[in-house]
């Protein structure tokens, strides 16, 4: 399993910005994604996309990172979409209901 896990911020304009992820998203990974995603959050920023095209493997961690993210939106009054899960990824979201709880893209734009 792949323990490496990178990011790409892309800013779309002074209100949304897309986080591309890379890697697996493990108990060991997970709080790289958090450390990514939390800074994303503040009250100018409106939307926060999460790109999950090269997310091979989540575990529940990285899942209940995600809820966080989604908590995080929800405080400071934004919107926060999940795009791009592999078959993997998005059974997993299935599987725990999530799915309906998230707002998930097919692809990322």
């Amino acid at each position: 399993m792949n323990v490496k896990l990178t990011f790409k911020r892309e800013d779309r304009d002074n209100q949304t910005v897309l986080l591309r992820v890379k890697g697996d998203v493990t108990i060991h990974t997970s709080p790289r994604l958090r450390e990514e995603l939390k800074p994303l959050f503040s009250a100018s920023m409106k939307e926060v996309h999460v790109a999950l095209d090269d997310v091979g493997f989540m575990d529940s961690s990285g899942i209940a990172t995600l809820v966080e993210g989604l908590q995080w939106a929800r405080m400071t009054g934004g919107h926060f979409v999940l795009s791009g899960l592999s078959e993997n990824v998005r059974d997993v979201f299935e599987l725990a209901k999530l799915d309906t709880v998230f707002d998930i893209e097919d692809s990322t734009a």
